[in-house]
């Protein structure tokens, strides 16, 4: 039946109300006869004939919801069979050529698989809501400075933000590591001090016990802890009778009141504690010292916008009523998910990206075995269309195969994906937030069965109706065979393979030109020589070292202990480390402006001991390092970084200038100065793809008492060693031991680790991305090679026409090649245009070379040109090779 018949015979079906209606009205037509033939009129005949027949309008409704039940059944029954019919058949051709069902489902699962995988790492991070109740609610609260967003002081929380009404809980949130000593072992812990609105902030009830009130957050109140569920069931057992215990932190006795849900570890270094911040008067009056996280969540009715609006009036008060401290105050805004997440949602859809691209690819290369095999196939569908199958039956039977295939192949891709789910949280950087969370759960089989259905049309569609629209009597007269024009005019498999090798190129060039700001990264020095340098933690309580000049002995100490340790050739103590958590910052004056914070460097302020700059190996390009006699009582000095000085004192020789820094003078009110004595050069303390910032360095021996609360009384024990460090870890533990007994040594590593950590997402990122490309490249280059292969095989008689007629085997190599080079040419070309504005989206990930770099372009091009050509040239040797005898008798 020809489609136009079809058509006809669609649109003049009856449906079911004409049907029931034609019934009807025909029994009544009978009857009215009937009666018309005993002698009535003809209407009082049809009046009588419809009152006899009853309530014709509920008759005609049930008849017609019969006629439609069965119009339903009829076709779910069709449906069905057919169906079963079409899944039958293809599981038997599938079955019947292992070959092509082996290659298909290992390209597809490989594409499918790795798809998954990255998609469970977007899921886990930045598509699945925190486990809280409306998260969209809560907001992350910063003060704005002309840099970037910083943490809050104490006094602009409480005069800025805690009497906002758009706010309905806020908290502060200050991070600190605790000595833990109970029954167990001491250990390390990172917890925090909160305000007692942090857990309205997040909505969250404990599993276990109860949360602190305001009346336990403040000075004097009894010492209480609320433990996170990792730490409960980690160090507690997991037991319940840990309530009402006891636990020392740093060296105090905290009653355990309370045990938080499992859900409400975010992520996996959140923090594993919460004790009351107890804010006292005299730090809820202080407007500098921005120490602190803040956290609100919006009141009913409230928008982020009108929030912001309300802190920044509030900032305006406070800028008038404290000029010294917060001239220039300023907040911002963000949700809680764009402060978790930051950087890593466009990391995460990048590769997302990436690995779809990849799964293009391998959809292009099925298409190309799906368009062969329908050739293959030719005689078999035209004998079905000759039978009476029609075109949408054709492609209908078709596309059941290729859905098949997706489907075994998603179910195979989901098994590489739980491995690769493994193998990308194992390998992936410390600190990427709830990547440990990424599991194959319901909404990635949703995902991953989607996938394999739009693959199944993607790939699928194409090859069925081109298959469908065969012409029967020229493939029946000719056997099934093709022509040498047909091969030639086979533009869907040439623009199949262009596109192919365009998404190739892409991924290409964006794992090339990650690989060149690797390189570029490992070439730029640090500042500093890392080489044989170890670098550990150490934490005084508060409760056991409030007098400072009890602290600055303890860490002296410490030092000395270390200096002496076999193995070890200096040995100082710092505030932070480059790569190193920790560190505070202060805004600098240099003498001779006016002491008003516009005109302040915001630098980095590092606390050091005798000794830093050479067990670091950092330069002092200009003056002289920090020493012994740098204590109390004598010149106050600091040394700048090169960078610091110029911004302090331009080209002028920073050398005996003054600056004020981080405390009033004698009398409180005129600023303290203290004289610069050495440069020293810059460091990259952030890590090699940061530029330097401004730093200087204080002797400890000389900062102010309140400088050790900024910093909780924590320092890092660096040394030199002149063997590898590894070997000097325990002795330092056993020498730094009976200084500080029960306060343990912690983040212990040298500084080629640290190098190296600050370094391993970029790694990570180029990584994947290489792998991605390579896959890619792979898939095109197979898909190049089957293609020019069939166009070979395609073109078998008349290439064996050319050899017998003379043609050299140069010449039919030329022949082949010359095929493939317009193709190869147009991929290239398209594949370096959308590269242009893929590339676009590294740009952050990027050191050292541009998202546009024209060698990196130039070189990929070329060589994936190459390749390509490369991979014709295998079929285009078979070609030359074979005997024209026998290519004219196979056909």
């Amino acid at each position: 039946m020809t489609f136009g018949r079809r058509l006809r015979s669609r649109i003049w079906r009856g449906s079911v109300e004409d049907e029931v209606d034609a019934e009807l009205g025909f029994h009544v037509e009978m009857r009215a006869r009937e009666l018309e033939a005993r002698g009535m009129s003809p209407v009082d005949a049809h009046d009588a004939a419809v009152r006899r027949f009853g309530d014709i309008e509920r008759v005609n409704a049930t008849c017609r919801s019969i006629g439609k039940q069965r119009d339903r059944g009829m076709r779910r029954t069709e449906y069905l069979t057919e169906l079963t019919q079409d899944l039958t058949f293809a599981a038997r051709q599938l079955f019947h050529h292992p070959g092509f069902t082996i290659v298909a489902l290992l390209t597809l699962a490989l594409g499918i698989g790795a798809t998954a995988a990255i998609f469970s790492a977007v899921q886990a991070v930045v598509l699945r809501p925190l486990p809280v109740p409306e998260p969209s609610r809560i907001l992350a609260v910063y003060t704005a400075f002309p840099q970037g967003r910083g943490n809050v002081a104490a006094g602009n929380y409480v005069d800025g933000i805690e009497p906002v009404s758009s706010f309905a809980a806020t908290t502060a949130i200050r991070y600190s590591s605790f000595n833990v000593a109970d029954t167990a072992e001491a250990e390390r812990i990172i917890g925090a001090r909160v305000t007692a609105g942090f857990f309205d902030v997040f909505g969250v009830a404990p599993a276990l016990g109860r949360v602190f009130t305001k009346d336990e957050d403040r000075p004097g109140a009894p010492n209480v802890v609320v433990l996170s569920h990792r730490l409960w069931a980690r160090r507690f057992g997991g037991t319940p009778a840990v309530l009402g215990s006891q636990v020392r932190l740093g060296g105090q006795p905290y009653e355990v009141i309370g045990v938080m849900p499992q859900a409400f570890d975010f992520t996996a270094q959140t923090e594993e504690l919460w004790v009351p911040m107890a804010f006292t008067a005299e730090r809820r009056a202080m407007h500098d010292e921005h120490q602190y996280q803040v956290y609100a969540r919006l009141a009913g009715g409230a928008t982020p916008e009108r929030a912001l609006a309300e802190v920044r009036r509030n900032a305006e008060g406070i800028r008038a009523r404290f000029p010294k401290e917060a001239a220039e105050l300023d907040f911002a805004v963000a949700t809680v998910m764009e402060e978790m997440i930051g950087e890593y949602r466009r990391r995460l859809f990048t590769l997302l990206g990436a690995v779809g691209l990849v799964l293009l690819i391998a959809c292009g290369n099925i298409a190309n075995l799906l368009l062969a095999r329908a050739t293959a196939r030719s005689g078999e569908l035209a004998i079905r269309a000759a039978l009476g199958a029609g075109r949408w039956r054709i492609i209908r039977q078709l596309l059941t195969e290729s859905l098949l295939l997706a489907v075994l192949a998603g179910a195979a891709g989901i098994a590489l994906a739980s491995w690769g789910v493994k193998a990308l949280t194992a390998a992936a950087p410390p600190g990427v937030p709830r990547l440990e969370q990424a599991s194959i759960n319901p909404l990635v089989l949703t995902f991953t069965a989607l996938v394999a259905v739009v693959c199944a049309i993607v790939f699928g569609l194409a090859p069925a109706v081109r298959a469908a629209r065969t012409d029967v009597q020229s493939v029946l007269k000719e056997g099934g065979r093709g022509t040498s024009g047909a091969a030639m005019k086979d533009r869907l498999r040439t623009a199949v393979i262009v596109g192919e090798l365009a998404l190739a190129l892409v991924l290409l060039i964006g794992a090339a030109l990650l690989i060149r700001s690797g390189i570029a990264l490992e070439r730029v020095s640090p500042g500093f020589d890392p080489s044989h340098v170890l670098a550990a933690r150490i934490s005084l309580p508060g409760t056991d070292y409030q007098d400072p000049e009890r602290v600055l002995q303890t860490f002296e100490q410490v030092v000395s202990a270390a200096a002496a340790v076999p193995g070890v050739s200096s040995a100082s103590l710092t505030s932070q480390v480059p790569m190193g958590p920790g560190g505070n910052g202060n805004g600098l004056i240099p003498e001779g402006k006016a002491f008003d914070l516009r005109n302040s460097t915001q630098s980095r302020l590092r606390i050091v001991t005798p000794g830093y700059f050479e067990t670091m190996g950092i330069a002092v390009v200009r003056g002289r390092a920090l020493t012994a006699e740098d204590r109390r009582g004598s010149l106050k000095v600091m040394v700048v970084s090169e960078s610091l000085a110029r911004a302090l004192f331009a080209d002028a020789d920073p050398i005996g200038r003054r600056v004020a820094c981080c405390e009033p003078g004698p009398d409180g009110k005129t600023p303290d100065f203290k004289t610069v004595v050495g440069v020293a050069a810059d460091t990259r303390w952030r890590g090699p793809a940061e530029p330097p910032s401004p730093e200087f360095y204080l002797p400890a021996a000389q900062i102010p008492a309140v400088a050790w609360d900024w910093i909780q009384r924590t320092l890092y024990v660096t040394v030199r060693t002149t063997r590898d460090p590894s070997t000097v870890i325990n002795p330092l533990r056993s020498a730094v031991g009976p200084i500080v007994p029960g306060v343990p040594l912690f983040d212990m590593r040298t500084m080629e680790q640290r190098i190296g950590a600050s370094l391993q997402t970029a790694r990570f990122n180029t990584l994947l991305l290489t792998i991605l490309g390579g896959l890619g490249v792979v898939l095109a280059v197979v898909g190049i090679y089957g293609v020019i292969a069939y166009f070979v095989t395609r073109r078998t008689r008349e290439i064996g026409v050319r050899v017998a007629l003379g043609a050299t085997r140069r010449d039919v190599i030329a022949l082949v090649v010359r095929q493939a080079l317009w193709p190869v040419g147009l991929g290239i070309g398209a594949g370096v245009l959308a590269s242009l504005v893929a590339t676009r989206l590294l740009r952050n990930q990027l050191f050292g070379v541009g998202p546009t770099d024209p060698i990196t372009f130039v070189i990929v091009a070329v060589a994936m040109t190459l390749v390509a050509l490369l991979a014709s040239f295998i079929p285009a040797l078979r070609a030359a090779g074979s005997d024209p005898t026998s290519a004219l008798r196979s056909q």
